[in-house]
């Protein structure tokens, strides 16, 4: 005889027969449960229905399994254990952060301890993608305005920082040299700003941090208002240092950079003058809550400190 299968049990039933079988008595196992009485014993009876088993002999003390209902208490056990696995899973998905970060990047890698957040982020938050896109500091905050990047990295200025709508997290501040080719040390060493300006300049574009830093000293309103001789435009920092090292002009270079410059190739460094510069993280401060920007924020916390 092929015998049918049971229909579906419901996990309250379930409960029921469980919480019995533990306190032994159908009273106690309704204030548990927050039913009444017969409830309780109605569950009882559907789910000895449902298996054509008798569950439960009636003593005086209360309600004892019989053989069937010992045999059938661990499964039962382990379909409530597996329903509860079921429901902490689909809460921590709820909670898992999914989606795509844009990510503005500029300088070298290095400098920006981009592997380490990005190993960090993906650490803490591994269902979100990362699309890099490299570029200059103030294309960075034009697309971050089009909505084109989520998050990305800026140069600030401390004389004119950031401010709304931007939320701006400060990593490191650090100065430019003025870096010349080699052999020019006695026309910039003792120079000022004025005294600079007289020689040949590598310009940049206007989305470059070397444009906000040579608007402070050179052209109209600037420190010396003067405008330098410019005598080609560039926009990657290795060209303009590949344009120094061949003589072409002096350009503005990150203090490590011009160091090691100063050291490796002879280059010259202008050593009366240098000018601040502040490398941040920044997004929309309206969109700093969303959660895929919100872990990105928490992975440069980690990174940076």
């Amino acid at each position: 005889m092929i015998r049918q299968p049971l229909p579906p049990i419901d996990p309250q039933t379930l409960r029921a027969f469980v919480t019995v079988a533990r306190e032994g008595n159908v009273s106690r196992a309704a204030q548990r449960l927050h039913l009444s009485q017969p409830a309780v014993s109605l569950q009882l009876k559907s789910l000895a229905g449902a298996t054509g088993l008798q569950l439960f002999e009636r003593t005086a003390q209360g309600m004892s399994l019989t053989r069937d209902g010992a045999a059938l208490l661990p499964l039962a056990d382990k379909a409530l254990a597996a329903l509860s696995d079921v429901g902490l899973a689909a809460a921590h998905l709820q909670r898992t952060v999914r989606g795509t970060l844009r990510i503005g990047t500029i300088l070298d890698p290095e400098f920006t301890r981009l592997g380490a957040f990005l190993r960090q982020l993906v650490e803490s938050a591994p269902q979100v993608n990362t699309e890099l896109s490299q570029g200059m500091s103030g294309d960075v905050l034009t697309r971050l305005e089009r909505g084109e990047l989520d998050v990305g990295f800026w140069l600030d200025l401390p004389h004119d920082p950031l401010g709304e709508p931007w939320r701006v997290r400060p990593l490191t501040r650090f100065a430019y040299r003025v870096l010349a080719p080699a052999g020019w040390g006695p026309q910039v060493r003792d120079k000022d700003w004025k005294g600079l300006a007289a020689l040949p300049w590598l310009a940049t574009p206007p989305a470059s941090a070397h444009h906000r830093l040579q608007r402070q000293v050179f052209g109209p309103g600037s420190l010396t208002g003067l405008e330098p001789r410019r005598v080609a435009l560039v926009d990657q920092e290795a060209s303009m240092l590949d344009l120094v090292h061949s003589g072409v002009g002096l350009s503005l270079v990150r203090d490590a950079i011009a160091i090691r410059e100063a050291q490796a190739r002879g280059l010259a460094i202008a050593e009366r003058v240098s000018l601040e510069c502040q490398l941040a993280f920044v997004c929309l401060q309206s969109r700093a809550a969303e959660p895929v920007i919100a872990s990105a924020w928490s992975a440069l916390e980690a990174v940076w400190g």
